[in-house]
């Protein structure tokens, strides 16, 4: 599969190489609009975290929860690889973490959310995450923040090719393969990856203990038995098409297209007493998301379109067989169907060094076809009555102004207006300020407020059964402030930045059960105070000798406090931490390189987490808190015709035994290694 993949890469570079040599005309290269001054103009008050390209690239095997993790104050919660991992921003919910890809929107309008093992991190060239009110500036909903991932052009210029293959524990494989080109006005690049797994590592079964009787049947002792992940195997296969054009007027035209299949089996639960002969369950998935982008630049205007469409293909399946015999009978068979179609302009526009103004206004027109295709009557054929259809149009219109009175003060306003079906929020403000209050050692001063909204999801209001169609808008205010330095020298550079939130959402959306057994309703009933602080370190040092040291370190503090029922008296869960968000949490990578050796260590820490409203203590009701460390040695060789290179990882370095759902066990200590190889075209 993916040598034809390969084949096919190289022909639509090598079609590009020969339209680059018909061309004779000069390129001429869209900048950003330039503003004098220290800091750029866009960044007013913005809180930003760009992550490190190192952690991107850190394993093909590594997903964007992945570097997330690994780079950032947010809390993923991850069922294990290829399994759901949703993000928790600032103690929010997953559907409050809004995230676009090349400007687009790829929260399912269906559940809200994203599932972030779905986005392979060697996919993404840019990512940066925009933390409370600064999500403003992306896009609505962001009542916990927001996430950018970008594609951009290749790097090198002329032909690349590079592959890398990877095995690891639990007969895992990766294959990634990129080809591109580079010239003066075209560009193309196609990235191929393939993973596969058997997902059957071993873990202790603390919920499934066993007991040893004797010869007349008396209970002599008990043990917890060592078994194997049960239904946990995946198939995954990631395709990404970017064409770039360039033309002599300065025009800059964009297309990337992503195609993802993925088949996934669910993991039995610990508890589940079931085997894999008699219960499985699955998951497929099929998506196709491509933009297409333009842009100019005219003078101190900066105009831009994109378009873009989604479709998205997901099939649930559980199946049981109570007789073990190997005939499977459907139990459920959701299926989901989603079409969306994007459009926005855009526009920013610098009339002095003193202001910048941006407008924007996108659309998104969501078709979805949702039900349980499941037969409940065999006699009868008849099938489960859940299906729905709907479609919804959502329009979203941003203004800001970005004013810079003097060198070390600025100040931003920002204005969103969005519209649901037949639904608006009111209007959305965000204010920023940041203050220079040192030129030695550029110490900034930040602080910002909004008013944010987000509107339910199409499941929240039309799911079958249980759909509330007349659910508000989650509403909230934050506000956020903190002070960052920057230090930099001819070897090495030191940033730090430290941060206080606080945020308070209204009309939360619940779901909670009915007097129908087995349904679930959701609605606007609780209120939520999530606040805390954020802090990050990045550092890096090179010696004379060749060495390099790099650093990055990310701890948060979060008490995410449920402020009670609106319609309701008070209950034990009021004045009690939100379930699976830890008050603490922290990573930290450290990366030492000297010529062709790099050796890099992670670390990650997170505090318990409840599993209970009420913070109940006992067993089942919160996750013991865990530490994770893994440790990675890379070898590269430079050959006369190929680069190559040679990766060992070592994954839970200290064979802890976690979770980070309960009910989920997660692997123990892991290996895997990876071999890059990198020809060297044109070159002896």
């Amino acid at each position: 599969m993916i040598r034809i993949v390969a084949i096919v890469a190289m022909l639509l570079c090598a079609g590009t190489l020969r339209a680059q040599r018909d061309s004779t005309a000069r390129t001429v290269a869209i900048e950003q609009i330039e503003i004098a001054g220290q800091r750029p103009m866009k960044e007013i008050g913005v809180q930003r975290t760009v992550l490190d390209s190192a952690i991107l690239r850190e394993n093909i095997s590594s997903s964007l929860a992945d570097a997330l993790s690994a780079g950032s104050t947010l809390f993923i919660k991850s069922y294990g690889r290829a399994t759901l991992s949703t993000a928790s921003f600032r103690g929010t919910a997953p559907s409050h973490t809004q995230v676009t890809w090349n400007g687009m929107k790829v929260n399912s309008p269906m559940l809200g959310q994203v599932d972030f093992s779905l986005i392979p991190s060697y996919f993404v060239d840019r990512a940066a995450i925009y933390h409370g009110a600064s999500s403003v500036g992306i896009t609505g909903g962001g009542l916990g923040g927001a996430i950018t991932l970008a594609t951009r052009e290749p790097d090198q210029e002329g032909f690349s090719l590079r592959y890398i293959q990877g095995y690891g524990s639990f007969t895992t494989f990766d294959e990634f393969l990129r080809a591109s080109y580079r010239g003066r006005r075209w560009s193309s690049s196609t990235r191929v990856l393939v993973s596969t797994s058997r997902n059957d590592f071993r873990y202790r079964n603390y919920d499934s203990k066993q007991f040893v009787t004797d010869a007349d049947g008396q209970i002599v002792g008990d043990y917890y038995p060592l078994v194997r992940n049960r239904n946990g195997a995946f198939r995954d296969l990631h395709l990404l098409q970017e064409l770039y054009y360039t033309s002599d007027r300065g025009d800059r035209f964009a297309l990337a297209a992503w195609y993802l299949d993925t088949d996934r089996g669910l993991a039995l639960l610990s508890s589940d007493r079931n085997s894999t002969r008699e219960k499985r369950n699955s998951q497929t998935e099929r998506t196709l998301r491509a933009v297409v982008s333009w842009e100019r630049l005219f003078g101190r205007l900066k105009a831009g379109a994109r378009a873009g469409y989604t479709y998205d293909d997901l099939r649930y399946r559980m199946e049981s067989d109570p007789d073990g015999a190997g005939d499977f009978i459907p139990v459920t068979d959701a299926r989901s169907r989603i079409h969306t179609l994007f459009v926005r302009a855009e526009a920013e526009y610098a009339p002095n060094e003193r202001w910048l103004l941006t407008a924007n206004l996108s659309g998104h027109q969501h078709r979805v076809h949702s039900g349980d295709l499941s037969v409940i009557d065999a006699t009868t054929g008849r099938r489960a009555d859940t299906l729905y259809r709907q479609q919804r149009f959502e329009l979203s219109a941003f203004a800001s102004a970005k004013w810079r009175p003097v060198e070390r003060l600025g100040v931003a306003l920002d204005l969103r207006w969005e519209l649901y079906g037949d639904r608006s929020t009111p209007l959305i403000p965000a204010l920023f300020v940041d203050w220079q209050l040192s030129r030695r050692g550029n110490v900034l001063l930040k602080a910002s407020a909004a008013r944010n909204y987000r509107y339910p999801s199409l499941n929240d209001l039309y799911f079958q059964p249980g759909g509330n169609p007349d659910l508000d808008p989650e509403r909230g205010w934050t506000w956020d402030a903190g002070v960052e330095s920057s230090l930099k020298s001819r070897r090495s550079a030191l940033h730090l930045s430290a941060t206080l939130f606080d945020s308070r959402i209204d009309d939360w959306i619940l779901w909670i059960a009915t007097a129908k057994q087995g349904v679930y309703t959701p609605i606007n009933i609780r209120r939520v105070h999530s606040y805390g602080a954020e802090g990050k370190v990045t550092a890096s040092t090179s010696t004379a000798s060749g060495w390099h040291f790099a650093v990055d370190g990310n701890l948060a503090w979060t008490r995410s406090i449920n402020r009670g029922d609106k319609f309701s008296a008070a209950d034990e869960s009021v004045g009690k931490q939100l379930v699976y968000i830890p008050v603490w949490s922290g990573a930290f990578t450290a990366r030492a390189s000297w010529r062709h050796w790099v050796l890099s260590y992670k670390w990650q820490w997170y505090s318990e987490r409840f599993t209970m409203s009420n913070n109940d203590l006992g067993a089942l009701g919160r996750v013991a808190p865990y530490i994770m460390n893994d440790i990675a040695l890379e070898k590269s060789l430079e050959l006369r015709r190929i680069s190559l290179s040679i990766k060992g990882c070592i994954y839970n370095l200290f064979n802890e035994e976690y979770q980070s759902v309960l009910g989920r066990p997660m692997p123990r200590l892991n290996a895997a290694v990876y071999v890059g190889i990198t020809p060297k075209f044109g070159k002896q």
